[in-house]
This record gives C-alpha cells, structure tokens and sequence, in this order.
C-alpha cells in the first residue's frame, strides 16, 4: 500500500484535547513571523488580489443573461473569502506569487458563483449543482492555452449565456497553476479536495433540495479511522477550499516533495477545514435561516456542545499546523482564518461568545492581534 494510503486509512488517529503552550522563543519567533506577513501581505499580495477583484466584477457585469449577470456580481460582493483565499499567495516565493494570487482568486470566484447559482429554485438541484461545480476540479488541469474544452457547465441549469464567464474563470485558474514549478505533484490531492468540494456543494444544496442523509453517509464513510469526528464536521471539512488554496500555494515551491503533500493534505482534511467551514457556518447563521440553507452548526445539542467540539477542532488544527514544514506559516493562516470570522459582529452575540472564546484561547498569542486587524478593517470598510 503506498504512504498515501497508510496515512488516511491506517490506524487510529490522535486526537488532541489541547495545543502545546509555545515557549518563549516560539513566541518571538511567531511575533517575527506575523509582521513579517503581514507586510507581505498588504504589500505585495492585497493590491493584486484587489485588481483582480476588480476586473472579474466588471467581467460579471458584462454578462448577457440578467440572472446570472446579477448572480455573478452578487458571488463577488463578499471579498473577504477571496481575499482569503489570495492570503496564502503571502508565503509563495516571489517569482510565482502573481501567477498564485491569480490562481486563488479566480478560483475562489467560481466557487463563489456556482454555489450561488446551484442555490437557486431547481427540479433537479442536486444534478444540477453537481454540474455547475465541476468547473471547480476542471480549473485544476494545468494548461496554459484557453481552447483546451470545457464541459458544458450549464447543461442543467435554466439560464446559460453567461458570455463565457465561468469558463474564463476556469481558463484563467488553469494558465496560473501551469507555470507553478511543482503544480504536478499536488495536481492529485488538489483534484480530490476540489472533487469533495462538488459532492458536499450538491448534496448540501438546500434544506428543501439537498440530500442530507446521503450527505451523512458520504461524510462517515470519509471519516478518518479513530477520530470520532461527527459525520456534519467531516461534512463542514469536505465544503472547505483551504485544502486546494494550500496545495496551490505550495506548488510554488521548487521540488516540493509527496511527503508534504500527503502531511498538507491530511492537516487541512479534516482538522483545519473543519474549522473553517464551522466558523463559516457560525457567523452566517441568520443568512442561512433567511435563505433557507442549512447550517452544519445547528446538529450540535447546544451552544456548550458547540464550543466543546470546536475547541477540539482548534487545538488539533494547532497541533497539525505546527506539525507542518514551515508550520509557523500554517499557524498564521489558522489565526488569520479565526480572526476574519469572529471579527464578525454576529460572533459576538450572547449565544456564540463562548464559542468564539474557546476557539481563540485554543488558537493562542496570534489570536489577539489578528482579531485586532481584522475588527479595524471591518470599521474602515463601513467608515
């Protein structure tokens, strides 16, 4: 059996109950690390992030049909996944890290856009949802030239000139990864994480048009032995784009080795896309009543429960960063992913409080000031 497939089906899996306190030396290290990218970050990643924001909302203005013209702009009104997403383009060496961000945001954007438009009313929503999210692992074969065929994305769905938005899109993620240096040897795991991401975006359609005892089923049998994970946190990890962003910004390591790959892999599914699409689920709560989408969060007993299990999400996502070549990179990423979503006014509230305090005291010193950062760009944005 290769190392691959001893490390996801060998036997039991630790779990931690609690992140190693670092010394002081790691947390010196890590404060070094923080400014470090963060400047980075603002400096060279955010412009381009932001520019290539810019010219996908005046691409989606461009398209024909009105719903879907509407549906594209509205996929990119909420930046911060994007911008997110374009966050782990800050560690990608300088040579490739335009050619990463491009990758990222591009990305991110069609996924923004095919959940927005699976979302609506369908007679076959699974089928059709499926269909549109497979742009998503279609975007991950590297190639450079813009003819090479798509598949017909919309075959299923009611509206279909988009003007070739969703394809350009694709095209665009497709010319970025192919001139990363070691796209080739993530293409795979990439591929699969981008193909979880479709089967849990069709099933988990709608509380109405979903499947949601065959999305419990399909999440159990992905279940890493020994875990004990619930099958909705299995699930929430499947919906997480972490695992490609990550992959993608590694493929701009020269002679990146399988070892890694298989150690990235593993960290970010389940553990730390877990956590992601929790605290997604968390802040957005009142959204999903509204549109009538289910909340992963909701299977938890109560409030306690909540932040007993995401604190146990935490500190082994902490323990399977630092685990990590260049884990202090990792850690950045998890505190910053934490920090952008409870910055959110909604995590504040009385019942998700402990919630949001049990997560960031698992998550430790970096915690504060990326919450810091986060909270002052929220009031800038609104000033």
């Amino acid at each position: 059996m290769p190392a691959a497939s001893k490390l996801r089906a060998g036997a039991r899996l630790p779990v931690s109950t609690s992140p190693v306190p670092p010394s002081i030396r790691e947390r010196v290290a890590l404060a070094i690390a923080f400014l470090d990218a963060a400047l980075r970050y603002w400096l060279t990643v955010f412009p381009r992030a932001s520019r290539g924001i810019s010219h996908w909302q005046r691409r989606a203005a461009q398209i024909p049909d009105p719903t879907l013209r509407r549906l594209g702009i509205d996929s990119l009104r909420e930046r911060s996944n994007i911008e997110g997403a374009a966050a782990f383009a800050t560690f990608a060496p300088r040579a490739h890290r335009a050619a990463v961000v491009h990758a990222l945001v591009a990305f991110q954007a069609a996924y923004n856009y095919a959940d927005l438009l699976s979302e609506q009313p369908h007679t076959n929503a699974i089928a059709n949802g499926h269909r549109l999210h497979e742009a998503l692992p279609a975007a991950l074969e590297a190639t450079s030239d813009p003819r090479t065929p798509q598949p017909d994305y919309y075959a299923l769905h009611p509206q279909r000139d988009d003007g070739g938005y969703l394809r350009e899109l694709v095209a665009t993620t497709r010319a970025a990864i192919s001139t990363l240096p070691s796209f080739p040897a993530v293409a795979g795991s990439a591929r699969t994480a981008a193909e979880r991401i479709v089967v849990f975006q069709s099933l988990n359609v709608g509380t109405e048009q979903g499947d949601h005892v065959a999305l419990a089923e399909w999440a159990r049998e992905r279940t890493p032995a020994g875990t004990e994970l619930q099958w909705w946190e299995v699930a929430a990890a499947a919906g997480s784009s972490l695992g490609v962003h990550v992959l993608i910004a590694a493929a701009a390591e020269g002679r990146l080795q399988g070892e890694e790959v298989i150690a990235l892999d593993c960290a970010y599914f389940p553990w730390i896309g877990a956590l992601h699409s929790l605290l997604d689920n968390l802040v957005d709560r009142e959204e999903d009543v509204r549109t009538d989408q289910p909340s992963l969060v909701s299977h938890y007993a109560s409030p306690a429960q909540a932040a007993d299990r995401m604190r146990m999400l935490a500190a082994e996502s902490v323990s399977r960063a630092r685990s990590l070549p260049r884990g202090r990179r990792h850690l950045l990423i998890l505190a910053a992913m934490a920090g952008n979503y409870l910055s959110n006014p909604e995590a504040g509230t009385p019942d998700l409080s402990d919630v949001a305090h049990s997560v960031l005291e698992t998550i430790g010193d970096l915690a504060k000031p990326t919450l810091f950062v986060f909270r002052l760009r929220r009031l800038l944005s609104l000033g």
